[in-house]
């Protein structure tokens, strides 16, 4: 079995890292991939907006199952050009995929199907979106309408605020959608979708604010944990039957195709009432990291399932996942991220890795002399294994003490209190 997955970060690496585990033994191809999964297969010259030289490639090798990693390739109809040319592809299409690229699509869409989610105004440009905050109380959540890698929303404690984000977003020409604010704690729950069948996996939670106590501003993700105590099998039954099932029905409804993973960013009230505060079309990122090693089900036949329309196969037992393990992930990131970094910093790394820890690279590059220098804003996630949620996380940082490079910046009280 051939597989082509596209994308180069540090979920990418966990995707390639599940995959090489799996019983099918495929052989795998990244386009472009990262330093950390040179061991795990080949990497292509390819980026992933190249939409026609990945086809190709494809197509000539006979790919048998391409997985897009991140959200731009969706958002450009990468899956309905292969779907069109008769090869498997895990990922909606560019229609599906406006669940993410559009919050106001998204926003229009759960309320249509009657998903439950916060009160919303869409706003084209600055003057009526500055208009539309008097019909909102502060915080203001205000959210950048396309991609912007999970940094395009800001929680404005006051006025002022709220339109410096207005005026951030219509500088770069990007509508706007104002939310109300919504108390209480996040979940992320990851569900493959087949266009019929959803089949949630374990919750996981993670920690978007640079700083420690969830202080400065929101990042693409500074680390994770899985499962979540507060996801008890009464809340998971509120979510497949409150809001699974009306996105389920909406799909249909809408006509919207959807086959690939639907990411759900929920809130949960202090009372335990659950409103969806985002969609993304792919797996989230530093999510993966901590849902896929706790999977105990072969993540290749659950992608072929989705492709090939057979998720009902899975629906009497559900996704199965190892019972008694927990696993945390804490993302190392570059100096001055997410806002002006400088790369290229030597990385040390420790000589042995214990068992119960992973190192997935996001941001990393390989020097002529085969050392590794940082490249990005994130730039490694560490994630630890344990049977408890403390074991996992210890283990998680016990690595991240033994990795140096200058400016290296992360959050230390990742998954401290689990709730």
């Amino acid at each position: 079995m051939k597989i082509l997955l596209i994308g180069s970060g540090g979920r990418e690496h966990a995707l390639a890292w599940t995959l090489s585990q799996s019983q099918h033994k495929p052989e795998l191809y990244f386009a472009p991939g990262n330093p950390g999964m040179r061991e795990l297969g080949l990497r292509l010259d390819l980026q992933i907006d190249d939409v026609e030289g990945l086809l190709q490639f494809a197509k000539r090798e006979q790919i048998d199952l391409t997985i897009v990693g991140p959200e731009l390739p969706l958002a450009l109809g990468l899956s309905d050009q292969f779907r069109e040319a008769g090869l498997g592809v895990f990922g909606p299409g560019k229609a599906g995929a406006q669940l993410e690229s559009s919050k106001a699509f998204a926003k229009e869409f759960m309320q249509a199907a009657q998903v439950p989610t916060a009160q919303f105004r869409f706003c084209e440009n600055r003057e009526a979106a500055v208009q539309a905050l008097k019909a909102f109380s502060p915080p203001y959540v205000i959210k950048e309408d396309g991609l912007a890698g999970g940094k395009g929303v800001t929680v404005a404690g006051t006025k002022e605020e709220a339109i410096s984000a207005i005026e951030r977003a219509s500088q770069k020409n990007m509508p706007v959608v104002i939310e109300e604010f919504l108390a209480g704690k996040e979940l992320s729950v990851f569900v493959f979708c087949d266009g019929e069948t959803l089949l949630p996996c374990i919750a996981a939670q993670d920690f978007k604010r640079i700083g420690e106590g969830d202080t400065g501003p929101n990042t693409g993700g500074m680390g994770a944990y899985a499962p979540v105590p507060m996801a008890t099998p009464e809340l998971i039954e509120q979510i497949k039957n409150k809001v699974l099932k009306p996105i389920q029905l909406g799909l249909k409804a809408q006509k919207l195709p959807y086959q690939g993973l639907l990411y759900v960013g929920l809130m949960v009230s202090p009372v335990g009432e659950c409103k969806v505060i985002e969609f993304n079309a792919r797996f989230g990122d530093p999510e993966t990291q901590v849902v896929l090693p706790l999977l105990a089900d072969d993540l290749v036949d659950i992608m072929l399932a989705t492709v090939e329309g057979r998720l009902h196969e899975y629906a009497a037992q559900g996704i199965q996942f190892k019972e008694g393990c927990s696993a945390v992930t804490v993302v190392l990131a570059s100096e001055g991220y997410p806002g002006e970094i400088n790369t290229g910093k030597p990385i040390a790394f420790p000589q042995y890795l214990p068992q119960n820890a992973h190192v997935f690279h996001a941001g990393t590059k390989v020097l002529p002399d085969q050392s590794k220098v940082t490249a990005g804003g994130r730039v490694l996630n560490i994630t630890g294994e344990g049977r408890t949620i403390e074991e996992a996380r210890q283990a998680a940082y016990e690595v991240v003490k033994q990795i140096r490079f200058e400016g290296k910046t992360y959050r230390r009280d990742i998954a401290a209190n689990p709730s």
